[in-house]
């Protein structure tokens, strides 16, 4: 159960097709592979393929889910090391992990790092000096207000705010 006003009290992620058996298993697959022999390698393949078939240069880590450990991030970071053509946008609320990546290494200039607030309409947090992102529910957020929602069906379009360091604050409406 999701803790009352947070983002994760109506996330997508709880309804529809990732409810879906067969998404469970698809998602829990990834994530035991994750760590297997070859996984840098098979996605550095991966992020180019999608860039060649799409023609776009953007990847975006995790549509649901979040990083696991510092070893995921060290993994994330040495894909899109390899990948530099290629502009990755990582969303997490995993500050922790973050923090503990950024002692000892830093992240690629490909690589953004959105740090999540937790909370709907709470402030973005700035803890990590990174950007962040925040979900409100009125009219209008704080910094960058995601356009996706006002187009149907909802996408990013041309707009590639959560991918670009300049950007400090993306702010998704409720949905």
């Amino acid at each position: 159960m999701a803790v009352a006003g947070s983002t994760c009290e109506k996330c997508y992620v709880l309804k529809g097709f990732y409810r879906q058996k067969r998404v469970k298993e698809a998602q829990q697959r990834r994530l035991d592979r994750f760590d297997g022999p070859g996984w840098v390698v098979a996605m550095t393949r991966l992020v180019f393929w999608q860039m060649l078939e799409t023609g776009l240069p953007f990847f975006r880590w995790f549509d649901s889910g979040d990083l696991q450990s510092v070893h995921m991030l060290r993994q994330i970071a040495e894909v899109a090391g390899q990948t530099p053509v290629v502009r990755h946008w990582l969303p997490t609320r995993e500050y922790g992990i973050v923090r503990e990546y950024l002692r000892e290494n830093s992240l690629p200039d490909n690589l953004v790092v959105r740090i999540s607030a937790p909370m709907v309409d709470g402030p973005a947090p700035r803890s990590l000096g990174l950007p962040t992102s925040t979900v409100h529910g009125g009219e209008e957020g704080p910094g960058f207000n995601c356009p996706a929602r006002t187009s149907s069906p909802p996408n990013c379009g041309d707009c590639r705010a959560c991918w670009d360091w300049r950007v400090g604050n993306v702010s998704y409406p409720l949905h």
